[in-house]
């Protein structure tokens, strides 16, 4: 298929023209299954909620990307976020450019509309770097025996939750304890449609909110509902305690439940909670009930707005102050009557109490160069200076990166939120 013989345009989502071809798009690459009403309408629930494009050829869309509005924290402060929910491409679009190109466009109409940073989950690395993406750091994955969990509390009769109750799951998600690099995303979608498309769901928590609302529930979908393994697709709650609480409540499903996957909280280690982990994973490895611990950074984000980002930028530290020059390659996909045209460029930049950034060059200040991915990642604190240097694009001389190294010694961010 070639351009020259095909006609592409590139247009926002229109509910009544495309939903059956995205339809068709979302069931050719596997995310939903074609003959399941629940599948259809969670993605007509999702397609409604969040800001689409599509690329068109011939009229029939064949490539769909979505973004929806929410927060993610830096340290003790939420900073819009543009969330990037889905980029697919049919089977007969592939290689032409289609989902880079929607995405680009999509990532500069939310920076116009104020986000001022963007994350998205990965198929695999390396096509987001493409757009000024950077790694995030490693989510850990905890596949254990539920009757291995050891918690000092006892789990109370929890209430029984099911898609009904969508609106107040996705309420204590967005109210849940949150920590550096949590995201929220905004629209009801970003629960209800999941709770559609769970195969086996499972709900269970508590609501001991002052007007009966939920305070702290886990979310599972069940590979098989007898033995497991269990999937946790959320956990949320508002206090530590709470938390023991619901690890309590799995526990106790371990008399039937041979098998629960779950991710580590931030600021948690699970592993201090499980009896004889090391052990349990000897005995059960390369069985369906293998009790191991995966990490992976599947998260990629990066700045859309450099002055907004640090403007509200806050350290313990004293102040680091050097030129930054920054390349963005998303500025190359970019038509040229768009008004964003992504953050590279010369900055004087202040790292501190009061952080700040803004346009030109200052002769007496040591240089840092990076691509906006790795200076993202730095901003973010996946990883410390020095260690991006060896494997990202950021040069700098060694006494200032040994001095970011301690300016940016912030907690391991996670977004805490699958999109």
């Amino acid at each position: 298929m070639g351009h020259e013989e095909h006609r592409i345009d590139i247009r926002p989502y229109d509910p009544e023209a495309d939903f059956d071809a995205v339809h068709r798009i979302w069931v050719e690459v596997g995310w939903i299954e074609a003959d399941s009403n629940d599948h259809k309408e969670g993605l007509r629930l999702f397609a409604s909620d969040y800001e689409g494009l599509v690329a068109g050829i011939d009229g029939e869309a064949e490539c769909y990307v979505a973004t929806g509005s929410g927060t993610v924290r830096h340290t003790l402060v939420d900073l819009p976020l543009s969330a990037v929910t889905a980029v697919m491409t049919s089977h007969v679009a592939r290689r032409l450019g289609l989902a880079r190109q929607l995405t680009a466009m999509s990532i500069a109409r939310d920076a116009e509309g104020g986000a001022m940073v963007s994350a998205l989950g990965v198929f695999d690395q390396g096509f987001y770097n493409k757009l000024g993406f950077g790694n995030g750091a490693y989510e850990h994955w905890h596949s254990l025996d539920p009757a291995d969990i050891r918690v000092p509390v006892t789990a109370r009769l929890p209430k029984r939750l099911s898609r009904d109750d969508w609106e107040e799951l996705h309420k204590s998600r967005l109210t849940r304890l949150r920590g550096h690099g949590a995201c929220n995303l905004d629209a009801f979608a970003a629960t209800r449609a999941e709770l559609l498309w769970t195969s086996n769901g499972v709900g269970l928590g508590y609501a001991d909110g002052p007007h009966g609302e939920i305070t702290h529930c886990i979310w599972f979908r069940a590979k098989e509902m007898e033995n497991g393994p269990w999937n946790a697709s959320w956990m949320a709650y508002k206090t530590t305690q709470q938390f023991l609480e619901l690890m309590a409540l799995v526990g106790s499903l371990g008399d039937q439940v041979n098998l629960v996957r779950l991710r580590e909280p931030v600021g948690i280690q699970v592993q201090d909670l499980i009896r004889q982990p090391f052990r349990r994973s000897r005995i059960s490895e390369k069985s369906p009930y293998e009790a191991r611990t995966r990490s992976a950074a599947y998260f990629q984000m990066r700045i859309c707005d450099l002055e907004g980002c640090l403007a509200a930028t806050k350290l313990e530290t004293a102040p680091v102050r050097f030129n930054l020059k920054l390349t963005d390659p998303i500025e190359d996909l970019l038509d040229a009557d768009v008004t964003w045209r992504g953050i590279g460029g010369d900055y004087v930049v202040e790292l501190g109490p009061d952080s700040n950034g803004e346009r030109g060059s200052d002769p007496t200040l040591p240089t840092l160069t990076a691509g906006v991915g790795a200076f993202s990642r730095l901003w973010m604190g996946v990883q410390p200076a020095t260690g991006l240097t060896v494997t990202d694009d950021l040069v700098g001389p060694a006494d200032l990166l040994e001095k970011l190294d301690r300016a940016l010694r912030l907690p391991v961010p996670s977004p805490d939120w699958d999109f």
